[in-house]
């Protein structure tokens, strides 16, 4: 039960984008169609499952035992860097189909701070490996459905009479406020699992 509260308040409840505030890079600047958001979504999903493996055993085997924790940020930047560049360099060899759908937005990973953020919360938090992979699979999920959500605000906006003004970034910004606001209603849904589980 404690990896369906952690896939449960990861998506809805401590949202990456929407409460913690990580990402908004890719969130602001992919989210205008619906298909771009769904292939950032899924780009994440996967280069964010693997970074996070990747640097659990880095920190648990190379760092921690070396006394090299200072250097956590620096290294995981690194891994998560070549991590992307290996990813896309082998799917662009194995599945030039796959590589075609995410390879535009394979190189935006790089950059996006949700993949270096989930990787040292999972340290921060004290997860075993597969808590990690969870809760680095149910964050990406959750990263994805705010940005399809949005993406399809987005897309409705373009058909609404907006002043002048407001068009563009502005209303993009008023948006993200407004979808921030709603999922701040399951703020209390983490307490309520916890309850019920007995996990108190």
């Amino acid at each position: 039960m404690e990896y369906v509260l952690i896939f449960i308040t990861a998506i809805f409840v401590n949202n990456i984008v929407l409460a913690q505030f990580l990402g908004i890079c890719p969130f602001l600047g992919v989210s205008r169609k619906i298909g771009t958001a769904g292939g950032m979504g899924a780009a994440v999903t996967f280069v964010l499952v693997l970074a996070t493996i990747v640097t659990f055993l880095l920190q648990k085997y190379v760092l921690d035992p070396c006394g090299l924790g200072y250097l956590q940020t620096i290294a995981f930047i690194l891994v998560i860097a070549a991590l992307v560049q290996m990813v896309e360099i082998i799917l662009k060899k194995v599945s030039p189909s796959l590589y075609q759908a995410l390879g535009v937005f394979l190189p935006l990973i790089t950059t996006n701070c949700c993949i270096l953020g989930v990787a040292i919360l999972v340290i921060q938090k004290d997860y075993s490996m597969l808590q990690g992979v969870v809760y680095a699979f149910s964050t990406a999920l959750g990263f994805a459905l705010a940005m399809i959500v949005f993406a399809g605000l987005r897309e409705q906006l373009e058909f609404s009479k907006v002043p002048k003004a407001m068009r563009g970034m502005p209303i993009a910004l008023i948006t993200a406020g407004l979808l921030s606001m709603a999922f701040m209603g399951f703020s209390g849904v983490d307490g309520g699992l916890k309850t019920l589980f007995g996990l108190n």
